[in-house]
């Protein structure tokens, strides 16, 4: 008589490397019978998979584990698992504070995850949140083919630039770069299962210094442009950059490889000088824009979006409108945006705070403006010609969703399965965050 699989439950916080984590988590446990599913109530075992970014993000941690509390009686052999970045940075005393919790497992240990839940089952609370010396890569199960025809792949991992504001080189630990080739081996293995398009996920991804077979460290540049020699592989992203890292061959590759998408994700977090050496950002408003300049010079029809903190402590009227005037500036087509909030043990955490009504006043004309830039960015689209990598149905029939080349979510009509094709498409309208077109 055949098992019943057993579900597992993932809830992911926070950025796109934990989506991927997420991923590989799940492919993890796969060889142990477990199938994901949507609903906790169901689940043998559920996983929260954590940011430690932001303050009310660890806080919605606890407070979610509160709400598994009932399905935990319910059901007590049930298992629940704290991941990510909270439970690197705080997993002995998540433990004291959840008794509920039966493992934690860091964002470096997660290849570990398999065993830990077989302790966990025999009655153990395993933590493990040390910074292995393993390729935790090396030791995960192939990945099995995707749902989609897009992928996410990690090339570098960990951070070196210590930002005041920043949790992430506590969390994730020094940079380290994947070697070349399991990098290329494994986005070949991608392309072989449908994947169209790779974004390629780092930390610091820009830093990227990988060694290659021959000895040499590539940069990601040159990284970009082999893994555009792959055969059915017609797009490549790449996310989060630091300015101080955009070389000119990345710069470069930005001109002369059309597989490399016109959207980039550049965060500068403030246009204040004075604020920008506060929170150890190593660049000035000016060097900003300046490479900015080279960027659109190299690809003209580039588009940018950034990441922008309000009320850093010490942040004045001025360096508030500073940071207006660089966003104007600029131009963003999309941006991200938040109230500073104090993460334990970093240096700004200790800071005189600015006051929230302060704080919110200025995060919401930030935002404003980040939106009125966003909405010209979509219309300026309408009557252009884009092309759309299709990957899901739409929720009318015979429609449609793929992204631009832009990263925009774009709608048409089609007669027949678009899954996978990249398509010419005519954009007829704008709305606030998608927009609709006919195939060309």
């Amino acid at each position: 008589m055949t098992q019943a699989p057993k579900k597992l439950h993932i809830k992911t916080y926070g950025c796109q490397m934990n989506v991927y984590d997420s991923e590989r988590m799940a492919e993890a446990m796969a060889p142990e019978g477990y199938v994901l599913t949507e609903d906790p109530a169901e689940a043998d075992l559920v996983l929260l998979n954590t940011c430690h970014i932001r303050e009310k993000a660890a806080e919605k941690v606890y407070s979610d584990l509160g709400r598994l509390r009932p399905l935990k009686e319910a059901k007590p052999d049930l298992k629940i698992g704290v991941a990510g970045c909270v439970a690197q940075a705080e997993g002995e005393e998540i433990m004291r504070r959840m008794p509920l919790v039966d493992l934690v497992v860091g964002s470096q240990s997660y290849h570990h995850l398999p065993g830990m839940v077989r302790a966990a089952d025999r009655g153990e609370h395993p933590v493990e949140t040390e910074f292995p010396v393993e390729d935790r890569f090396t030791l995960l199960p192939e990945r099995p083919a995707p749902s989609r025809p897009t992928a996410f792949l990690t090339v570098q991992e960990g951070c070196d630039k210590f930002c005041a504001f920043c949790v992430v080189p506590y969390t994730r630990g020094a940079e380290m770069s994947r070697p070349v080739d399991r990098i290329l081996a494994e986005a070949r293995k991608l392309v072989s299962k449908g994947v169209r398009e790779i974004t390629l996920l780092g930390q610091n991804v820009n830093g990227y210094h990988g060694q290659a077979q021959d000895g040499e460290t590539w940069g990601l540049g040159r990284l970009s442009r082999a893994l555009a020699e792959i055969d059915g592989l017609d797009r490549i992203r790449y996310t989060t950059s630091h300015p101080n890292d955009m070389s000119d061959d990345l710069i470069a590759a930005h001109a002369e490889e059309p597989k490399l998408m016109p959207y980039l994700h550049l965060p500068v977090q403030s246009g204040s000088d004075r604020i920008l050496k506060l929170m150890n950002r190593h660049h000035t408003a000016e060097f900003y824009l300046r490479l900015i300049e080279r960027i659109r010079a190299a690809r003209p029809d580039i588009m940018l979006s950034s990441d922008f903190i309000a009320g850093f402590p010490g942040e004045t009227e001025q360096d508030h409108r500073d940071t207006l005037a660089l966003i104007g500036a600029v131009g963003y087509g999309m941006a991200y945006s938040f109230k500073y909030s104090p993460r334990p043990g970093t240096p700004a955490a200790g800071r005189d705070q600015v006051d929230a009504e302060t704080a919110d006043r200025r995060l919401h004309e930030i935002q404003d403006l980040i939106t009125r830039q966003q909405r010209a960015a979509q219309e300026s689209m309408v009557g252009r010609e884009v092309g759309v990598l299709f990957e899901k149905p739409g929720r009318l029939p015979g429609q449609w969703v793929g992204k631009s080349d832009y990263l925009q979510a774009v709608h048409v009509e089609a007669p027949e399965d678009m899954r996978g094709r990249i398509a010419r498409v005519r954009i007829a309208a704008s709305a606030p965050n998608s927009l609709a077109g006919a195939l060309v």
